[in-house]
């Protein structure tokens, strides 16, 4: 029962993990086809988000079957409970991925009202916090899971310098009003995949201590 039950617990992980590379490159993909107005590309993350809304049901099905099946205790039912959170996490990322690239259909054949430099910068760190999250999740590292979260003052940083900058445009040009409250949303869907990502790490530090804490602050 245990060889199975351990067995389950890496395709479990497996799953998990292909799962979150595919949203990562979501996320890239989105923000790269709003800087270059690639709208094929923008297409392109569109269609990958029912893949992910498919790999959701999945894992949600592989959990219920572990724990029906082998009645995992103590941590490893923590192991499970903490994938279907993961998961679910993840796939609000995906939908955020999404929204981007609707955003980059919206805007395609207009001239960017500006150079596109701390939303890339806040694209490259959502990816990096959600890789990291996935990491700590398959090597069950704590510290690698609370330094990730830290990573989140970071975001919260550059969204304020997005905000501010754009704001600042509307009120000197009002013909802007439009993109720069696209690029808003953007900006606060980028720093949601950072919220995300830190509940990832939360959970994970369930996963391995039973104590979940809102690190978030």
């Amino acid at each position: 029962m245990r060889s199975a039950l351990e067995t389950q617990l890496r395709d479990l992980n497996r799953d998990v993990l292909q799962m979150g590379r595919l949203v990562s490159g979501m996320v890239e993909k989105a923000v790269r086809s709003l800087a270059q107005q690639d709208a094929a590309l923008a297409q392109q993350v569109i269609d990958q988000d029912d893949e992910v809304d498919r790999m959701l049901i999945a894992i949600e099905m592989r959990c219920l079957q572990v724990m029906a099946l082998q009645q995992p205790m103590a941590r490893d039912l923590r192991a499970v409970g903490s994938s279907l959170k993961v998961v679910t996490d993840l796939e609000r990322v995906a939908d955020h991925a999404t929204d981007i690239a609707e955003v980059t259909l919206k805007l395609a054949g207009e001239p960017l009202i500006k150079p596109l430099i701390d939303i890339p910068r806040m694209a490259d760190l959502a990816q990096q916090m959600v890789r990291e999250a996935l990491e700590a999740f398959v090597q069950q590292d704590e510290a690698a899971a609370r330094t990730m979260i830290a990573r989140d003052h970071d975001m919260d940083d550059l969204y304020r310098a997005v905000f501010d900058e754009l704001v600042e445009m509307m009120e000197r040009d009002p013909g802007v009003v439009r993109q720069a409250t696209y690029l808003l949303h953007v900006a606060g869907w980028l720093e949601r995949i950072g919220d995300h990502a830190t509940n990832l790490g939360e959970w994970i530090i369930y996963q391995l201590t039973g104590e979940l804490n809102d690190l978030n602050t």
